[in-house]
Order: structure tokens, then sequence, then C-alpha cells
């Protein structure tokens, strides 16, 4: 995260009070704001929330709007957490807050542009994009995948998505020499499976190394969307050779 850099306190009062612009810029926005216990984007949305409660809705609370929008918040979260918070700070606050709103939102501003709401909740819980369909590679592929490309330059790096019940066939990277796969698990829970050895859970965090003339394959599980990133490790005539699908006994009976 980059460091959040306040001056408003001494470009305001730095001659009048510096003792407070000191603290506004160095201590609140400083070291509070700049404290990773909590993100940015919660932090913001904290603030708003506080300011709405206290019935501050001048030019510091549009400010606070401003930043909130700027590390994250969609127009359709925005809207969802004023009026929570007018049930518990008074309606009329709410009715001041969106007039306030609206000059930093427009209408779906921000949301990312899935129908599927648990897709666009997996796009929201992780750094990288979904990408597009990957059609490419779709035949050997049981389920929709998306492919989004991360690096091209040195080594091949792609973020793969795929929806609850997708994975893809058996399949083998070859190579004379190197070669294999990384896979970064980012988002969501899946499965990992080499040939006569039993199927590992995926969760985010977890890194699989599959060298090369391994038989294998990778999804998602049943009930959830999974993402993981792909790295090429870099090899000697490389090439993949797709296998026969993952069938539905093979898969529904993992545990």
């Amino acid at each position: 995260m980059a460091k959040i850099v306040q001056t408003a306190g001494r470009n305001a009062l730095g001659e009048f009070a510096p003792e407070f612009a000191h603290y506004n810029d160095d201590v609140l926005f400083g070291e509070n704001w700049n404290n990773q216990d909590i993100d940015v984007k919660t932090r913001s949305i904290i603030t708003v929330v506080a300011l709405m409660a206290q019935g501050i809705t001048d030019s510091s609370l549009k400010f606070h709007l401003q930043n909130a929008k700027a590390h994250g918040v969609t127009q359709k979260e925005i809207a969802a957490i004023i009026t929570h918070a007018a049930f518990y700070a008074g309606w009329p606050k709410g009715w001041a807050v969106f007039n306030l709103a609206k000059e930093v939102w427009e209408p779906g501003e921000g949301d990312l542009p899935y129908e599927d709401e648990a897709m666009r909740a997996h796009a929201k819980s992780m750094v990288f994009p979904i990408g597009q369909p990957n059609t490419a590679f779709a035949q050997y592929f049981i389920g929709n995948s998306y492919l989004a490309p991360v690096s091209t330059s040195q080594v091949g790096i792609f973020n793969v998505t795929f929806e609850p019940g997708c994975r893809n066939n058996w399949h083998i990277h070859h190579a004379s020499s190197g070669g294999g796969r990384l896979l970064v698990c980012t988002a969501g829970e899946g499965w990992y499976q080499e040939a006569g050895k039993p199927a590992v859970s995926l969760n985010p965090g977890m890194v699989i190394t599959i060298p090369p003339e391994v038989k294998h394959w990778h999804g998602a599980k049943a009930d959830s969307w999974f993402s993981h990133i792909a790295v090429e490790v870099p090899g000697e005539n490389t090439r993949s050779e797709w296998c026969q699908p993952v069938t539905d006994r093979e898969y529904n009976g993992l545990k």
C-alpha cells in the first residue's frame, strides 16, 4: 500500500496553529491512517460512518467520501453503507450524506461488470483481474474458465479463474530440460491432483510445484469459484499434452 501523506493541516494552519497542523498531518493521517492493522478501504468506510453519525456533512465528509471511492468503495457499496448506518445514526443524516455521495459517484460506478453475484464477490476478493473467457482452451475444460495475462515478457504468468465445478483435463507439461508449472492460489477453493495420488485441497496462499512429465489436473471445487496464478517455468522443448477429461465420477468422489 502506498504511504498516505497529508499536508492539509500545514497548508491551512501551519503558521496559525502549527501544533494542530502537526497532529493532523503527522499523527492522524501520518501514523493512524498508515497503520496496517486495518486496510485503507475499511478505514475509509469507518471514517464516513463516524462523521455521518455526528451529523458532519460539510466539505470534510465529502473529502472522505472521495477518499473512500479512491480506495475501492463502489457506488452500490456506499449506498448500502449509508442505508445501514441511517437506521442507527438517523434517517435525516442518511439523506444528507446521500446528497453528497451523489456528487462523488455515478450510478453503478466502480462495480464490476459481472451479472453473477458470486462471480462479482470472487473478483473483489483478489487483486488480479478475472480476465476474459478462456475460449482458446475451452475444449480442454469442463465448465467455464477465464484467463488474465499478468506478464508475458520474461516468463508467462497468467491468472486463471474457474467457475464452480470447472476443471481442466488431465494434462502433462513436457520438456527436455527445465519446464513445468507453478500454481499460486489467489482466491476461492479448488483441487489439484496428480495421477495415482490423492487430490489436494487448494486455498489462497498455497503454492503447488508441478514438475515436467507429471500427469495432473486442477480446478474449482463444486461450490466455489477458484483462481490461481500459473507460472510457466522456462525450459527447452516445452509443450503441453492434453489428455482425457476428469469424469464426473472422479470429480464428485473428491472429499
